[in-house]
């Protein structure tokens, strides 16, 4: 029997079916009979068409619901620009492990291969941008290749798949049933033998350390990391994207995290440790060549994927299966009386000395100033456990990822494979969305906010308390202090002024100036009452930032 629905309304069904919430983007001509259909729809579980103020950012938020919900979001945008601004924000996300589908209008089929009007060769261009491109050439196989993406966006090392839809598929009726639901993948177990080795090895092991990368925040494995650590307390570093997998529970076996500069308390373990088990390990997060120059004794890479081999980075044992039933089945292959020896024990407690108190370094900041210590330490005070903190680019997120502390997996999130300005605002208002309960507090220097600002008026129509934190200085300052490291002096990196706080009451939203620690206790008080999102612009003084390039200890040359 005849469906005798059109090419968009198709899709429409085929989202959701696979429980597609939300589809985020900005309309055009050649996309806009999907926007009517989503708009106008009349199936009650149809996603909730979300309008925003640039595509890039739409892309952004739809990638902050992959990371948060393990399951992609989508965006849809016009041709030509409209599709070409994706490419930031998808290649972010591939790179990142973010689920996330773009859809991009096209113009139509017999105008494919003219110099007309907003006509790119977008499947093309995304190849290099998603896992997978496809433009759709008939109608009929519209939600095939959507569910395909959503099976390629999950898959493996999860990440952006395109769709091109030239406009007169999106028009054109469509004769076939939409595709089901798609089932997840049963997936394979760890051999006993290999599980023995790890064991045997584990036994021998003087320093074993586990490094917690990004795939080891899914809560499956958090879950199962956390009944390991219950039976043998093993030290744990983690990743940036691998915050949080910690809690407060294991607090003794958290030993920082590592990204960037290699000179954290994480990295002294790394280097010390004869055995390292990379659990969920993405080295975009943070290159072997960085943790791993002396070459450590043994790896043991545990991973849904297989690894990046390179001469740093040669594990001697590669499980490439679920991780969480793996940790789990490892737990219930350990002896009961396996525990670490005692010299590990105090190698450990020698390290605790130097990473407690961290955070509680004597600042001095200029008047009018709050020193980034004291803005993280303020901010830690202010949050529970069900807090979600997004984090822009630039002198802060080093700060943030070093001295403040989360405790639950995918509540501290990061940019730091690609490193990229603007996402902080819409990962927050993706936070927002999906935990519409809890606090959500985005944080950004005045570079990287007005890389995004404009969606502001996105969370003010939505009407989403979000706390946005800006840290202000008037400059590029990650790269300022890195200049001045590297050369003695800047340049290209100073900024002119902006009034943040005139600068949110434009957008209809709440602004306050916090020049010291009382006035932001205050502030976040404050904002957390508000209706609506809020800004809270902070003059900081980054006069420290050198010490972020220091040596942290005496064996870490940097």
């Amino acid at each position: 029997m005849a469906n005798n629905k059109r090419g968009s309304q198709a899709l429409i069904q085929s989202m959701i079916n696979q429980h597609i919430q939300y589809v985020f983007g900005i309309p055009g001509a050649k996309v806009d009979q999907l926007f009517e259909d989503l708009q106008y729809s009349d199936q009650p579980n149809a996603p909730k068409l979300i309008v925003t103020r640039h595509e890039q950012n739409a892309a952004f938020i739809a990638a902050g619901i992959g990371r948060l919900t393990g399951k992609p979001g989508v965006v849809a945008t016009t041709s030509g620009p409209g599709v070409s601004n994706l490419v930031t924000a998808l290649m972010t996300a591939t790179a990142e492990g973010d689920p996330v589908i773009g859809l991009g209008g096209q113009v139509p089929r017999d105008d494919l291969a003219r110099l007309t009007h907003q006509s790119i060769p977008s499947k093309e261009l995304m190849n290099f941008a998603a896992k997978s491109s496809v433009e759709v050439q008939d109608p009929n196989n519209i939600s095939e290749v959507f569910t395909n993406a959503y099976n390629t966006s999950v898959s493996g090392k999860p990440g952006a798949a395109f769709i091109s839809l030239p406009a007169d598929v999106l028009s054109e009726t469509v004769d076939r049933p939409e595709m089901a639901q798609l089932q997840e993948a049963e997936q394979t177990q760890t051999s006993s033998k290999t599980l023995n080795k790890i064991v045997d090895m584990l036994t021998h092991a003087k320093l074993p350390v586990i490094l917690a990368g990004m795939r080891a925040s899914s809560q499956p494995v958090t879950d199962a990391l956390h009944q390991l650590l219950a039976k043998v307390s093993l030290p744990v570093v983690e990743t940036y994207q691998g915050a949080g997998v910690i809690s407060h529970e294991f607090e003794a076996n958290y030993f920082g995290r590592v990204g960037l500069f290699r000179n954290q308390i994480g990295d002294t373990l790394l280097k010390k440790s004869d055995l390292i088990i990379a659990l969920g390990y993405d080295p975009v997060e943070y290159e072997a060549r960085n943790w791993n120059i002396e070459h450590n004794d043994q790896i043991i890479h545990i991973d849904t994927i297989a690894p990046e081999l390179t001469v740093d980075y040669q594990p001697d044992v590669v499980i490439e299966s679920d991780i969480a039933g793996t940790v789990t089945a490892l737990t219930n292959t350990l002896p009961t009386d396996y525990k670490l020896s005692e010299s590990a024990h105090q190698n450990l407690a020698k390290l605790r000395e130097e990473f407690d108190g961290q955070s509680d370094v004597k600042t001095n900041p200029k008047p009018g100033t709050l020193h980034p210590l004291e803005i993280v330490n303020t901010l830690q005070k202010a949050v529970d456990d069900d807090t979600t903190v997004t984090v822009d680019i630039g002198s802060h997120y080093i700060w943030m990822a070093r001295h403040f502390r989360t405790y639950q997996p995918r509540h501290l999130l990061f940019s730091n494979g690609m490193q990229t300005l603007g996402v902080s605002l819409p990962w927050a208002i993706a936070a927002k969305l999906t935990r519409p309960n809890e606090k959500v507090i985005s944080v950004s220097g005045d570079g990287g906010f007005l890389f995004s600002g404009q969606e502001l008026e996105t969370a003010v129509r939505l009407k989403l308390n979000i706390i946005q934190l800006i840290w202000n200085d008037g400059y590029y300052d990650m790269v300022k202090f890195q200049e001045e490291a590297k050369y003695g002096k800047n340049a290209g990196v100073k900024l002119g002024p902006v009034d943040f706080v005139k600068y949110a009451e434009s957008f209809g939203a709440k602004g306050l100036r916090a020049t010291t620690t009382d006035e932001l206790k205050n502030a976040l008080k404050k904002a957390e009452k508000a209706d609506g999102p809020v800004i809270i612009d902070i003059p900081v003084d980054y006069r420290d930032n050198v010490e972020l390039k220091s040596a942290l200890l005496k064996d870490i040359l940097n």
